[in-house]
């Protein structure tokens, strides 16, 4: 009996590996490479499809995996949803990898760390890269923790920009991403040099700046010519968490409000699109010290991706305590991390994002608004906040604490309207049927913040963009 089973489990694995390698895997720069869209709030390929950033915080990938993981976590990325890895490419001076292949020193003169033939830290790198690409993954460079950013002066950053643009112009899948949890106003000189020396010689890549916790890169660089898009990173306190924090940029209990950023970014000229780079991770304590502390769990994750989306970001970057980091045993954790990363990317959160993806995808892209005249009355506070987004025929509600709401419908086209509840869980569809185009109040039957969120979606009755009998989201490259 114990054969015949481990034989049907073998034929079975076998079959869903046959079935994988059947599909094409999407390769999305084959629509041409990323351009911001004419309305200047969302990214796009050339030929206009649509671009949903469904990012993936793995900083310490370079550093810390071998090829064979490096294979592993970019294919099980792939199958989750994700789309961009944002990578630290040095962390350090010096930075090593897990063969103990040297990247830099303080001199920044790679041609010491680039011997021809032999397999260093660059070409691991370069590995990396291309195995993304070849699961249809950007990979969004961080060029240089902000933490090094003593290090280097303006010569430095524009021969490190120069090695860097020189090397990955021509990858379809890269990203640029300045900075890298620092204040913008951090040595700025160097930052620009470092930016203008990759533009200089790659016009074909996107860039943006990566900022501090609590504040967005529209607040230095959005005048920059080099900026195509603006980065926030909402961060992981929790309301009225301050921890003495001396370079505090918000007003108080508002730090788990992440679509404030979207709101503060847009106010910005010229306008420029927005992501959340870096909200709280899953599993990791309130606050990132106390290691005592609450952990953030998946409704809390789902939260941060809804709300920042909702409001008007084009995308959004989720992220896990142990996967960031790739702990292992033996390895020493930050933030108390206890996870393997492989264990962690089973985590409900990590498996929940790809249904804001698919969500967004099912509708008209770039003519989405965040619009929160949707919600009539007085809208709530913190938990009970409500954020909604529309096109011109279709509406996206999002209700975390599960209190009743009243919608406007009629700030979408048709008489009539079909509407649905989703469940961001599992992008399960439920049709309540067919209402007036008017202000209608809106609950469902589950417990007062209990995880149990939901995204109400109404769509002009003429239109079929959900088929009424639609028991799921449907799937989305």
């Amino acid at each position: 009996m114990k054969k015949r089973t481990l034989l049907m489990a073998a034929v079975t694995l076998l079959t869903v590996v046959t079935a994988n390698a059947a599909k094409k895997i999407y390769k999305p720069w084959e629509n041409g490479r990323l351009v911001v869209s004419e309305n200047q709030r969302y990214i796009v390929h050339e030929n206009g499809k649509p671009f949903f950033w469904l990012g993936n915080t793995a900083w310490l990938l370079p550093e810390r995996l071998n090829r064979d993981e490096a294979g592993f976590f970019l294919n099980k990325e792939r199958l989750a949803g994700y789309n961009v890895e944002q990578i630290q490419v040095l962390n350090a001076i010096p930075t090593f990898n897990v063969y103990g292949h040297q990247a830099n020193d303080a001199s920044f003169d790679f041609s010491k760390f680039t011997k021809p033939g032999v397999y260093g830290y660059w070409e691991h790198l370069d590995f990396i890269v291309d195995v993304a690409a070849a699961n249809g993954i950007y990979i969004a460079m961080d060029c240089i923790w902000g933490s090094q950013i003593n290090n280097m002066d303006v010569k430095k950053a524009a021969a490190y920009g120069k090695f860097l643009g020189e090397r990955y112009k021509d990858k379809p899948n890269i990203i640029w991403m300045i900075g890298g949890d620092i204040m913008g106003d951090k040595k700025p000189e160097v930052w620009d040099a470092l930016a203008r020396a990759i533009r200089k010689v790659d016009n074909n890549h996107i860039m943006t700046f990566h900022p501090r916790g609590r504040t967005t890169s529209a607040w230095w660089y959005n005048d920059r010519e080099w900026m195509d898009f603006n980065m926030f990173q909402s961060g992981h306190r929790r309301y009225g968490q301050r921890n003495g924090d001396g370079d505090y940029t918000i007003k108080d209990n508002t730090e788990e409000d992440n679509w404030t950023y979207v709101d503060m970014s847009f106010e910005k000229k010229p306008l420029r699109p927005v992501i959340d780079g870096e909200p709280s991770y899953e599993d990791i304590p309130q606050g990132l010290h106390d290691f005592s502390a609450p952990r953030w769990m998946d409704y809390d994750v789902r939260r941060y991706a809804y709300w920042a989306v909702f409001a008007g970001a084009f995308g959004h970057t989720y992220g896990h305590n142990s996967v960031m980091q790739f702990i292992r045993p033996g390895v020493g954790a930050s933030f108390g991390a206890e996870k393997p990363w492989w264990e962690a990317m089973n985590d409900p959160g990590y498996n929940q994002m790809k249904y804001l993806k698919w969500l967004m995808l099912a509708f008209p892209f770039t003519e989405r608004i965040g619009d929160q005249s949707i919600i009539a009355g007085q809208n709530g506070e913190r938990y009970d906040r409500v954020i909604a987004t529309r096109g011109n025929d279709y509406m996206l509600v999002y209700n975390y604490s599960g209190k009743p709401m009243k919608i406007d419908l009629a700030k979408i086209s048709g008489a009539k309207k079909n509407v649905w509840w989703m469940n961001p869980t599992d992008g399960k569809l439920t049709y309540l049927g067919e209402y007036d185009s008017k202000v209608t109040e809106f609950t469902y039957d589950a417990a007062y913040l209990r995880g149990s969120d939901r995204v109400l979606i109404a769509v002009d009755a003429a239109k079929n963009y959900i088929e009424k009998g639609a028991t799921v989201i449907p799937e989305a490259e």
